[in-house]
């Protein structure tokens, strides 16, 4: 009698391969001078997506990830609910709060009245 394993873990893969792959398509979409149809972006994503379930993140799942910025991001995004922007550096996060806040205030300023055309 064969016996079920309720609770069946992916096993890590050690090499990364597939995933590499898909993490540089991906880059290679994302920064493509022609248009990429939405079917095909879509499908390498979700690729991307099982493939990062099946993945524990260790030194080497971060190298790629150093590597591959689109692909950092959905692994990212994927793990915000564990990890927030983890991945995220801190000086740019910074940065973009910053030059964000600037736009607020100056759109602000420009939305004030002009006291000397009243």
């Amino acid at each position: 009698m064969l016996c079920m394993n309720a609770t069946h873990t992916p096993a890590h893969k050690a090499d990364l391969a597939v995933t590499h792959v898909l993490a540089q398509l991906l880059e290679r979409l994302e920064h493509s001078a022609v248009p990429v149809g939405p079917e095909q972006y879509r499908s390498v994503v979700l690729h991307l997506v099982e493939q990062f379930r099946d993945v524990e993140y260790d030194a080497e799942l971060g190298r790629l990830l150093d590597a591959y910025p689109a692909a950092s991001q959905l692994y990212e995004n994927l793990n915000y609910q564990h990890a927030g922007l983890s991945r995220s550096a801190l000086d740019t996060a910074v940065a973009a709060e910053l030059a964000a806040r600037k736009a607020i205030e100056a759109a602000m300023g420009h939305a004030k009245p002009d006291a000397a055309h009243e």
